[in-house]
């Protein structure tokens, strides 16, 4: 193994040790509003760019097992959004434009907005009616794109960083153990069993 080259455990302890930082910061009070907007939703949608996006898209299908009526946005069988749905963004900087715009269209008609966020105070933190902050981002910087497509062909995605676990990264892996951990308190709510769930796995793919 080269002299420079960091143990795989050590970045691995690193990585969970950052992670229970962020889980221990964690209000409780956010995490119960957050719990009662899924279970007072009509429908849940789910929004977010990159790998946010696809921990949203693991969260709309965890609920959907549960027995949720909940969509992707953008996905071609996503129906039309209206009042009394909720919008689920996941969303680092909370200024990523092409959510920005979905949360604002959200808002504009009649429906509440759940947002998953290292930054509260960020645009769709100021629109939001639930944020749930995990960890603790800087805003993006002027110079950088909120666009994150431009971001990924001009390599000026933020996750990309000389840190050993950026913490964009962290907020990925902490944002996917809290969508995990809301699942399994709305099992408890709901009482949901095992066989319950099993039956609405995915038999076709």
């Amino acid at each position: 193994m080269p002299v420079d080259c960091y143990s795989i455990l050590d970045l691995m302890l690193h990585a969970a040790s950052r992670v229970e930082e962020t889980a221990r910061a964690i209000s409780q009070d956010e995490a119960a509003q957050f719990l009662d907007e899924i279970l007072s939703a009509s429908r849940i949608y789910v929004v977010g760019a990159g790998r946010s996006g696809l921990v949203g898209r693991a969260f709309g299908m965890r609920l959907m097992h549960l027995g949720f009526e909940s969509y992707v946005v953008g996905e071609t069988i996503t129906p039309a959004f209206g009042k009394g749905d909720l919008l689920v963004a996941f969303s680092g900087s909370g200024e990523t434009k092409s959510v920005v715009e979905t949360c604002e269209i959200a808002r504009d008609l009649g429906g509440r907005i759940a947002l998953i966020t290292a930054t509260p105070d960020s645009s769709i933190g100021l629109i939001a009616d639930v944020t749930v902050t995990l960890g603790n981002h800087e805003l993006l910087r002027p110079d950088v794109p909120t666009d994150f497509e431009v971001r990924q062909l001009t390599g000026q995605y933020r996750s990309a960083s000389t840190e050993i676990t950026p913490a964009e990264t962290i907020f990925e892996t902490a944002a996917l153990i809290f969508s995990d951990a809301i699942i399994a308190a709305l099992m408890e709510v709901r009482h949901c069993s095992l066989d319950e769930i099993r039956g609405r796995w995915a038999n076709v793919q």
